[in-house]
């Protein structure tokens, strides 16, 4: 059955799920500068969505202005995988996606994110098999890396094999985690498994992205039908946007401001994204440490109007 993925033109973009990130209140600030052509959500336990636990539920939660909108799920319970797809069904999604590729230790730990490259095979397809159960007519993909701790191949060609609507490769193994640099070599020979086991698998490559004349070069030179971006949008937030533009005075103080008024999280969450706002002008870093300093979000609106004038 076609889903919204064959649907796209290519090559797309899509925003990486960042846990504590790309919350509601930060994807609504895209969606208003440039946003991408998918959304995921941030990765949300399938357990904790059943039993209906903050704030793992909250990460469900969007707006239909972000439209196609994926919701990343993660687990290994096959009973909650299922019923939480079912939740994630009836919210509205356009798709859910199985984290199969965190490299956080305690996540693998428990066999989820890039711990199901390890775990076997069998148990992996259930955990497919129950997510697309509870799924029903949702398309249901896959995020994963490279291997766990070197390119594995099987693994890769075993994904393939269970015919998803889309995969999306990060160009490092478990054990590198962020570092180093993403092997968009490596992805290309993913590619190439795919066009011989199942072409119509849609590849969304990631991995070290910072803009779309990039995403231009990943879809000709290794032939991804689209290309993930996270860390990217940290240094631009408006890296998605068609016309070029880089953060200003002006534009980061109002961003600021806007996001701060949204978010109904904690202020001290808040404090994270003030250096992807106020950062690349004049004067960004004392407001910056102006901002640090205080304890509240009142506090922290009156600086950022006070360094507006």
């Amino acid at each position: 059955m076609e889903s919204f993925w064959q649907k796209l033109n290519k090559p797309f973009t899509v925003l990486a799920p960042m846990d504590g990130v790309t919350d509601p209140s930060f994807r609504k600030i895209i969606c208003q500068i440039g946003r991408p052509d998918v959304f995921f959500t941030e990765f949300a336990n399938a357990s904790a969505i059943v039993r209906n636990v903050k704030p793992e539920t909250d990460k469900l939660k969007f707006c239909q202005i972000e439209h196609p909108i994926v919701a990343q799920i993660w687990g290994t319970n096959l009973a909650d995988l299922e019923t939480s797809a079912q939740i994630v069904s009836g919210l509205g999604f356009d798709g859910i996606d199985i984290n199969m590729g965190c490299p956080v230790k305690d996540v693998v730990k428990s066999g989820g994110g890039a711990g199901t490259i390890k775990i076997g095979r069998e148990t992996v397809k259930q955990i497919v098999q129950a997510v697309k159960k509870g799924a029903g007519k949702l398309p249901v993909s896959v995020k994963t890396r490279l291997g766990f701790d070197k390119t594995d191949y099987d693994w890769i060609e075993f994904l393939l094999n269970l015919k998803l609507p889309a995969i999306t490769i990060h160009g490092r193994t478990a054990k590198q985690m962020s570092r180093g640099l993403a092997d968009w070599e490596e992805i290309k020979r993913v590619v190439e498994l795919k066009n011989k086991i199942n072409p119509e698998t849609i590849i969304i490559g990631n991995g070290d992205v910072e803009n779309l004349k990039r995403v231009g070069e990943c879809h000709k030179n290794f032939g991804v039908d689209g290309v993930m971006i996270g860390r990217g949008i940290l240094a631009n937030p408006f890296l998605f946007n068609l016309k070029p533009q880089a953060i200003t005075k002006e534009s980061g103080l109002k961003l600021a401001l806007q996001h701060l008024k949204n978010s109904d999280k904690p202020f001290p969450v808040m404090k994270k994204y003030f250096k992807i706002y106020i950062s690349g002008f004049t004067g960004a870093k004392e407001i910056r440490n102006q901002l640090m300093a205080v304890d509240s979000a009142q506090e922290a609106e009156t600086i950022l109007d006070r360094s507006a004038r």
